[in-house]
């Protein structure tokens, strides 16, 4: 089986900001993520790059959060 990466900048071109607050990722990505699945891997370090802190609310830059997407993802047969 070959693996197949997804374009998934679709989802940066339909969000009206340049930053998704991790908080609303599940709403950016359909429900595929979890804000504490998030988290999680952040802690980890092998969460999205391009992160920022606003006081206690973390935030990915749209572009970055869809290449992390895209480099975890394939599309099944």
């Amino acid at each position: 089986m070959s693996k197949t990466n997804v374009a998934l900048s679709s989802l940066a071109d339909k969000w009206p900001s340049s930053f998704v607050a991790r908080e609303k990722v599940g709403e950016f990505s359909g429900g595929i993520l979890n804000p504490r699945t998030m988290a999680n891997l952040d802690s980890l370090g092998i969460g999205p790059k391009g992160r920022i802190r606003i006081s206690r609310k973390i935030a990915y830059k749209v572009e970055e959060l869809c290449r992390w997407l895209e480099s975890r993802s394939e599309e099944l047969e």
